[in-house]
């Protein structure tokens, strides 16, 4: 029987995996997916990850290939609104991390024990001093015990942990579009977030001399592939980055919804991720709470697993930061996304003016601060 079984091999559920694994705890990773994800998703990694994930060796794995984003500009029209200078923070690491999340999850992956892929679980049932996990494996039926486990399955897998009516779930009426693409820019280390009334244009560095582009999209579009890269090339060549237009032959589309669970244990049971606390992915804040989840959780449960009792007053006072925590980054999340939606005339013009304002000296320090987690508390 393992020490901990983690229901989840996406980035948290690894960085957990791995923190445990190597100190020395004997873990179990059940993934639902047949193989990793190709699909390029999160990308930027925030200062308090990368300083908290030191000591493993992991930021060095993770700075080997990403993008040291020192500084973002917010634009309207051709113009610089402000300027966000991640640069001049007081952190060991003054800049924002990009690089795709499949490189991401390999460099968490490094340290993890190999996952069981083609692993359903169906349900996570508490038993004194054990926990049971049901699941399906290559078509059968299977029961896994451990001393505990953690479900960091993304919103998918919340149903797992608690009731339907546990945690509300807001849907926000946001829709954009998304597509990575070779682009040559003047400076590859700034963040571009573009404010037009027709919505943000939102454009960030990538390995390999490519960006990510995000657009606000009009809910009821048509969803054919085509028609989605079609808008987003408009939206680029309408917000200004006509060049890089060009090299989009697809786009993909998603939502927004934001979701925070007052608790994330139940006994030997822990929620961690989008699991637990899903926010809008405007802002790159999610992922980035989800791995200080699992950093910090990790050294509480191998003291558990190493000395046979459970750390009581260490995980209340973790799941009371972690909640709050979450609850800072979707305030952060749900303002981002309010600011990039598309606005007519005169609001666009005060919107530009509340921009131009709040990036001055001093709030400008502030919101760099806010936009890294650097109010977090794991930082």
């Amino acid at each position: 029987m393992p020490d901990v079984i983690v229901v989840g091999a996406g980035p948290v559920g690894m960085l957990l995996a791995g923190e445990l694994h190597r100190r020395g705890v004997d873990t179990e990773v059940l993934e639902r997916r047949p193989s990793a994800g190709a699909g390029s998703r999160a990308i930027g990694i925030h200062a308090p990850v990368l300083a908290a994930l030191e000591p493993s060796g992991t930021t060095e794995r993770l700075l080997a290939d990403a993008v040291r984003v020192t500084r973002g500009e917010a634009r309207s029209r051709g113009r610089t609104l402000g300027i966000v200078r991640f640069g001049e923070l007081s952190t060991r690491f003054p800049f924002v991390a990009t690089l795709p999340q499949e490189s991401t999850e390999r460099a968490l992956a490094a340290a993890a024990p190999s996952p069981l892929r083609g692993a359903h679980v169906t349900a996570v049932d508490p038993r004194g001093a054990r926990v049971r996990v049901r699941a399906g494996v290559g078509g059968r039926p299977t029961e896994r015990d451990a001393t505990i486990v953690v479900v960091a399955t993304g919103g998918g897998g919340r149903g797992l942990v608690y009731r339907p009516d546990a945690v509300r779930v807001h849907t926000y009426r946001d829709r954009y579009l998304m597509t990575d693409v070779a682009a040559a820019t003047a400076d590859d280390s700034v963040a571009v977030v573009n404010l037009d009334p027709s919505g943000v244009l939102e454009s960030f560095p990538l390995p390999e001399g490519r960006r990510r582009f995000v657009a606000w999209d009009e809910r009821g579009g048509d969803d054919e592939p085509s028609a989605r890269a079609g808008r987003l090339r408009e939206a680029m060549i309408l917000r200004g980055d006509a060049a890089a237009a060009d090299a989009v032959v697809e786009a993909a589309a998603f939502g927004v919804r934001r979701a925070i669970a007052p608790r994330l244990r139940r006994g030997r049971v822990f929620t961690i991720g989008d699991a637990a606390h899903e926010v809008s992915p405007i802002g790159g804040q999610g992922m980035n709470l989800g791995l200080l989840d699992a950093v910090t959780l990790a050294p509480l449960l191998a003291r558990w697993v190493q000395t046979g009792e459970a750390p009581e007053d260490a995980l209340r006072r973790w799941e009371a930061r972690r909640v709050r925590s979450a609850r800072v980054a979707a305030v952060m999340a749900s303002a981002n996304t309010t600011v990039g939606r598309a606005l007519p005339g005169g609001a666009d013009a005060l919107r530009r003016g509340v921009v131009r304002a709040m990036l001055l000296p001093p709030t400008g320090g502030i919101f760099a601060r806010a936009y890294a987690m650097g109010f977090d508390s794991g930082a």
